[in-house]
């Protein structure tokens, strides 16, 4: 039992390490600090951003909740080892054993944390899909992604909203964007873009022909107005259009779609969720913030991807992850070589693992640099 003990000993020195890193009392303070915020008679006068800090402070307890109940878990477990190392009547190891597995099993997991230290990692994100090769099974792979990514937020208790959306002819989309607001979603979610790959059986062809089709999934952080991204008036030109839709009574009758482009990079950037022209207009500069922050770092992430060996850009044929579902069933990371028969679970949003895998190999990579 001794040899238990202390494995627990180390599982709990490495806990503690991981509790400084991941700064739980610097997040308690800005709890403290929002909450005070919350308290003030006018905090719902704005109510965008009075759900924003909602949603912040509900994100950092349930990360804090997380850290401390872990933490209790593993102090109890401890206390009750060194109980049963001295009961010399009672042997409880099998129990104790398959105890340590599982907290060192739960560790890992709390172990990303500590995965997601980049500037933005924090931050929400837009994501966008864009149909592929492969005609309407592109378009109708391109719709499920979207349905596999909305299962994944709503897994994480993050907030969704459909942007802007681009139906097919016959099926599917052709394309779609989507604000993702929760804490750490762009972190989780950057391991995203590429390209997605689709081997199966098309319910499209008569003749029940196995099919290949694409989809180019983008993702980017949601940055505030006030980064350091300078945009001038006169860099901008923006149109206005008539919204579209499936028809019926959400068909929108007024110009109050809107479209943006950045004149000097050539950056068009789009939103016709809204009904007012104007909360358009705010949607789709938050984006071309996101994008001009991308765009101009660039020249910096190519060269470091170089250095890595790694693809230098997302294109048809460097598919990040293939999804096969004939003639046999199989997920597959190109990058991280993490794969799973699961295809199902997969596409219902239990998309886990490859984040955990990804932010491990992007971590062992940066320790090569």
């Amino acid at each position: 039992m001794n040899d238990l003990k202390d494995q627990l000993i180390n599982l709990k020195t490495r806990f503690d390490q991981a509790v400084a890193l991941v700064k739980i009392d610097s997040k308690k303070q800005e709890i403290e600090k929002l909450s005070q915020e919350m308290n003030k008679s006018d905090f719902w006068s704005d109510q965008n951003r009075a759900r924003k800090i909602s949603q912040i402070v509900s994100s950092l307890q349930q990360e804090i909740d997380t850290w401390d109940n872990f933490g209790k878990e593993l102090i109890d477990s401890l206390e009750m080892l060194e109980f049963d190392i001295d009961d010399k009547d009672v042997n409880l190891r099998p129990e104790f054993e398959v105890n340590v597995a599982n907290l060192e099993e739960k560790f890992s997991h709390l172990e990303l944390n500590l995965l997601l230290e980049g500037d933005y990692d924090s931050n929400s994100a837009i994501l966008t899909i864009n149909a592929g090769s492969g005609g309407t099974d592109a378009q109708d792979w391109a719709e499920m992604l979207l349905r596999m990514y909305l299962r994944f937020a709503e897994k994480q208790n993050w907030q969704t909203e459909i942007l802007n959306i681009s139906s097919g002819a016959e099926a599917g989309i052709k394309s779609v964007q989507v604000e993702i607001s929760g804490r750490y979603a762009y972190g989780y979610l950057k391991s995203e873009s590429g390209v997605h790959r689709l081997v199966r059986i098309s319910p499209f062809d008569a003749e029940k022909m196995r099919h290949t089709s694409f989809a180019m999934v983008e993702v980017l952080p949601l940055l505030d107005s006030e980064v350091e991204v300078e945009i001038k008036d006169d860099d901008l030109r923006i149109d206005t259009y008539r919204a579209g839709g499936h028809g019926g009574q959400s068909v929108n009758t007024t110009d109050s779609a809107v479209r943006i482009t950045h004149i000097p990079t050539n950056i068009v950037v789009q939103c016709q969720n809204e009904r007012s022209q104007t909360q358009n207009r705010e949607k789709a500069l938050k984006i071309l913030y996101s994008k001009l922050q991308q765009y101009y770092e660039t020249e910096i992430e190519e060269e470091r991807q170089k250095l890595r060996g790694e693809f230098t850009e997302a294109a048809w044929g460097n598919q990040a992850r293939s999804y096969v579902l004939h003639p046999y069933k199989l997920v597959k990371d190109h990058r991280t070589k993490f794969e799973t028969d699961k295809v199902d679970i997969v596409l219902d949003g239990d998309i886990m693992q490859f984040i955990e895998a990804y932010l491990r190999y992007q971590k062992s990579l940066d320790k090569k640099d």
